[in-house]
């Protein structure tokens, strides 16, 4: 049994290293979100509003993932609840790109198709926080 809660605790520390890297990638969203404020990156209203919100959104589920990851493994969830808590980090992918990219181009007026990634995500992290708190209640 010793074994096999080392091969856990070494697959959350690795995923949780991988998760960390990418708020390197946040910060420099970060950066760009600085730029555009600022107006050294032209942006109607609308860019600016799905680019804070895309921000906001990678750093607030980057850091629920890592913690229901967390939750998640030191109470010994397997099966299904364990695996779909893995829809939070999923979430944390799927929301700030589809506010990104769906208002990528000279002066858009409306969102385009890629806001789905938005509610894609939604969903992600509707199924994630479910499946762990389904997990950890029944521990």
């Amino acid at each position: 049994m010793e074994n096999a809660t080392q091969l856990i605790a070494a697959a959350t520390a690795r995923e949780a290293g991988i998760v960390l890297l990418t708020v390197v990638a946040i910060a420099y969203g970060g950066t760009f979100l600085l730029r555009v404020v600022s107006g050294k990156f032209p942006t109607n209203a609308l860019q600016k509003s799905f680019f804070r919100a895309g921000h906001a959104h990678a750093g607030v589920l980057v850091i629920l993932g890592l913690v229901v990851g967390l939750f998640v493994d030191l109470a010994g969830v397997g099966g299904l609840p364990a695996q779909l808590s893995s829809g939070v980090l999923l979430a944390a992918i799927l929301m700030p790109a589809g506010f990104f990219l769906s208002v990528i181009g000279r002066d858009p007026t409306k969102p385009n198709g890629l806001i789905a990634l938005v509610w894609l995500g939604v969903a992600s992290l509707t199924v994630g926080v479910v499946g762990a708190a389904v997990g950890l209640l029944t521990v």
